[in-house]
């Protein structure tokens, strides 16, 4: 009995060592073939999600799936309508977002009023944003020529202003921070002499109300965005950025003329927190989908984070 026992012994032993023998030399083979590195995507970034708009009209949820994979980590809204966003409600769209990883952190509202401004403003709480951005002049005051494509406004600059205010105390009191998003109009002087956003910032209160900087209509005014932030410092919370082709087309980021490099260094200055890249249409058989993974990789090569 005890010869049975010791030689079953012997086996275990013996199986053992040979297991751990096999997967030595398993590890060896392992450790001599190396593995094909998979590059991840790094995730950073806002998007606009007025960019993708046809697509998020078509299917919300795999749109927002492919921008979380293009390495994107905030978005824009610009798709609000009875209450929902992108046909979903409030919490629906938080939660979706959450679910892909996307952060929400501002929303387009252009259908804003004084009227509704206040349910409208609690949907966009609920819905897990920081920044209410009223992107043109509200209430019927913008105007869009569609012979020459060209922007403008019915109205003053202090009425502008003094709706902004209002809507301004209201976003406070709901939590939120308000901001209005520029074209190219407003840094022209109007029929009075005067350049409106320069009236914007310079009368509206700026507890309330700050600024979008969109960088790519800056610069086909004309205007330089340093020379704003070195005047008016602390005042552009939030960048859209978007690159200008040579002729003067929207481009994806980095392919195109604009130094961002140089508007880059002074976001401090600025009082830049997030930033958007927006292409308002693409060209030259260039899907938006297509766009927005080149506008990642051109702000990682920039300097973006």
């Amino acid at each position: 009995m005890k010869k049975v026992i010791f030689n079953a012994f012997i086996l275990v032993a013996f199986g053992l060592v040979f297991s751990c023998k096999e997967k030595a030399e398993k590890t060896n083979e392992t450790a001599d073939t190396p593995e094909t590195p998979v590059e991840e995507v790094q995730d950073f970034g806002g998007l606009a999600l007025y960019t993708v708009r046809d697509d998020m009209g078509t299917d919300a949820k795999s749109t927002l799936k492919a921008v979380a994979d293009a390495g994107y980590e905030n978005i824009e809204a610009a798709g609000y309508a009875d209450g929902k966003f992108y046909n979903m409600t409030p919490a629906d769209f938080k939660a979706y977002l959450s679910e892909v990883g996307l952060t929400p952190i501002s929303t387009h509202q252009s259908s804003v009023t004084l009227d509704n401004a206040d349910e409208m403003m609690a949907d966009v709480a609920a819905a897990g944003f920081e920044y209410f951005v009223v992107p043109v002049p509200p209430m019927g005051m913008f105007k869009f020529n569609m012979e020459d494509r060209t922007m403008g406004m019915e109205g003053t600059p202090q009425e502008l202003a003094d709706i902004l205010d209002t809507l301004g105390e209201k976003a406070s009191k709901a939590g939120l921070k308000l901001l209005y998003h520029n074209h190219d109009f407003e840094f022209k002087k109007g029929t009075d002499d005067v350049v409106m956003i320069d009236y914007l910032l310079e009368n509206c209160n700026p507890d309330n109300v700050n600024f979008q900087m969109d960088l790519y209509w800056v610069t086909k005014a004309g205007a330089d965005p340093v020379a704003y932030f070195e005047k008016y410092p602390g005042r552009f919370k939030l960048w859209h950025v978007k690159d200008m082709d040579d002729q003067g087309r929207f481009a994806p980021v980095g392919t195109g003329n604009i130094d961002f490099g140089r508007i880059l260094e002074k976001k401090e200055l600025s009082g830049m927190e997030y930033y958007m890249v927006e292409q308002d249409m693409t060209f030259d058989g260039l899907k938006p989908l297509e766009a927005i993974k080149i506008s990642h990789e051109g702000l990682k090569e920039i300097g973006f984070e």
